[in-house]
């Protein structure tokens, strides 16, 4: 099967996504460690400011053409809203007592939003898929 532009960077997402709430869930315990193994960068707010920024523009940039063209469902779109706004509200808005949860947990919404983007594609991708619906609407 052919792998779309919009499913590898649905892909890229998930994983992305993924990395970064497991990166922000581990920070308050590692690092301490990072200066000893040279990676003190990782806790660089710019670091935190370019992967959200990246996310933003990957998040948007796969699941608005894949609702546009393919399949007219609005829950993607609302999960990766509702992971930036847990992620934002963290960082931006004061929530930092509750940053441990939120961050991860809007991550983990964001990956969840490109796998089901991932999901809802798969049958304008498929090769046998295609034809079916293709045969289905005439």
């Amino acid at each position: 099967m052919k792998v779309t532009l919009l499913g590898k960077m649905d892909r890229v997402g998930m994983t992305a996504s993924a990395l970064c709430a497991i990166h922000c869930a581990l920070m308050p315990f590692v690092i301490t460690l990072l200066p000893l193994v040279g990676l003190e960068f990782l806790s660089n707010p710019w670091v935190e400011v370019a992967v959200i920024a990246l996310s933003v523009l990957v998040g948007m940039a796969s699941l608005i053409p894949s609702y546009l063209k393919y399949h007219r469902k609005m829950l993607p779109l609302l999960m990766l809203t509702i992971g930036f706004m847990l992620i934002f509200g963290a960082h931006l808005l004061g929530f930092h007592e509750l940053e441990p949860v939120l961050v991860p947990l809007g991550g983990f919404t964001i990956a969840g939003a490109h796998f089901l983007n991932w999901k809802f594609n798969k049958p304008y991708h498929c090769a046998a898929c295609i034809a079916e619906n293709k045969n289905e609407s005439r």
